[in-house]
């Protein structure tokens, strides 16, 4: 089959999730004998307009993006699509809500299907504004209306779409990604002032929604003897966000702010974290949670729907999300019973290995793709959804 990937900033993936993903799974496919064109932004790639290089098999193609909030993602996604259907393709897929809004362009323009990942409701970001949200939003409607194939990364999803549109999905999960060797001397994490097994350590994008302040305010609130608090991750358009953050917590020695980690260093210190936290109001289903879960780092985190799936079944603490006194207590219980925490940790990791499997993801994509080239229609149940596009994006 001959694949079009719309709506990745690029590879190699050098932060989010999505991009992650795109690594360990076209990789996959090439190595079966697919063909795999991703349109990325030239931006991220750092090429000049329809630059092309090879990643791992996938040839990666850098279109014309503009370094500006929102408008980034947008220009380089209508590119994709309208790339993507002056070339015969087999399969379309477009990946998040956002670049799913030229989903229409390759389903009338071409004969390919067109497959639609969702990894989160991303209009519920803070980081947006009315008139990107609204944008998300539209982008949701039409790959209710457009798409062929929807896959949703966690059971919270799959029910959103079938409670909100009456739209079939295809639940087919992330996978933790592999860390390389690491120091076993733990040579970088003393350098910032760590001991192995005495820090809690937040790990993704320093962004609202991830509640890092959160875990600032019950980290200070607690004390905890001989621990310390550590932020690795980048910003996101969020730069007044963790301005403030970091104002905050100007003068206390025990918050460390690693900054965005790679390769070893990045091992390292999610190997030798006593605690694994994400205090999220919102995820779709956290890799960086998969990975520390794999590791065999225990983990705590806030009990929205999707971390609830991942550690229910004691693998791990779930607080109250949103809730500082009931982040402080479930902190405080952790670093008191080791014992019980590392239990859980074994029970996770095990799990993890078990179910959460990137040959498996692979295989499940294919599968879909197959169905789909090979039927006339496409797979969902869109009972409550109008079939004129001007009702659908004329209406909230």
């Amino acid at each position: 089959m001959k694949i079009a990937v719309i709506g990745v900033k690029g590879l190699p993936p050098k932060q989010g999730g999505i991009e992650h993903y795109c690594a360990e799974v076209y990789p996959r496919m090439v190595a079966q004998g697919h063909s795999v064109d991703l349109f990325a932004r030239s931006s991220y790639t750092d090429c000049s307009w329809l630059d092309r290089h090879d990643f791992q098999g996938v040839r990666v193609i850098s279109l014309p993006s503009l370094p500006l909030r929102g408008l980034d993602a947008f220009f380089s996604s209508a590119f994709g699509a309208i790339a993507s259907s002056g070339t015969r393709y087999d399969i379309v897929h477009f990946h998040a809500l956002g670049p799913s809004l030229f989903t229409w362009l390759p389903k009338i323009a071409s004969s390919a299907k067109v497959v639609v990942t969702c990894q989160g409701l991303d209009w519920q970001r803070a980081k947006w504004g009315s008139t990107s949200t609204r944008m998300i939003r539209l982008g949701e409607k039409a790959a209710v209306r457009f798409a062929d194939g929807i896959t949703v990364v966690s059971k919270d999803l799959q029910s959103y779409f079938s409670n909100t549109y009456g739209r079939e999905t295809l639940y087919i999960p992330n996978a933790p990604a592999s860390y390389a060797e690491s120091d076993p001397t733990f040579s970088y994490g003393t350098s910032l002032g760590l001991q192995q097994g005495r820090y809690m350590l937040f790990l993704g994008r320093l962004v609202p929604e991830k509640r890092p302040d959160l875990l600032i305010e019950a980290f200070e609130a607690l004390k905890p003897d001989g621990w310390k608090l550590v932020f690795a991750g980048g910003v996101s358009d969020t730069k007044v966000y963790v301005s403030k953050l970091l104002d905050k917590v100007a003068k206390n020695p025990d918050v460390v702010f690693a900054g965005e980690l790679r390769g070893s260093r990045l091992a390292e210190i999610v190997r030798g974290a006593g605690l694994f936290t994400l205090p999220s109001d919102l995820e779709g289903l956290p890799l960086a949670m998969l990975e520390a879960m794999q590791e065999g780092v225990p983990v705590l985190a806030s009990d929205i729907p999707p971390h609830q799936q991942l550690l229910n079944e004691q693998r791990g603490i779930l607080f109250k999300a949103g809730d500082v006194d009931s982040c402080v207590h479930s902190l405080d219980w952790a670093i008191n019973n080791p014992q019980e925490v590392a239990l859980m940790a074994q029970s996770a990791q095990k799990y993890v290995k078990t179910y959460y499997n990137w040959d498996h993801i692979t295989a499940e994509n294919l599968k879909l793709y197959t169905t789909l080239t090979n039927s006339s229609t496409s797979l969902s149940t869109s009972n409550n959804i109008s079939s004129r596009p001007t009702e659908i994006f004329g209406r909230k």
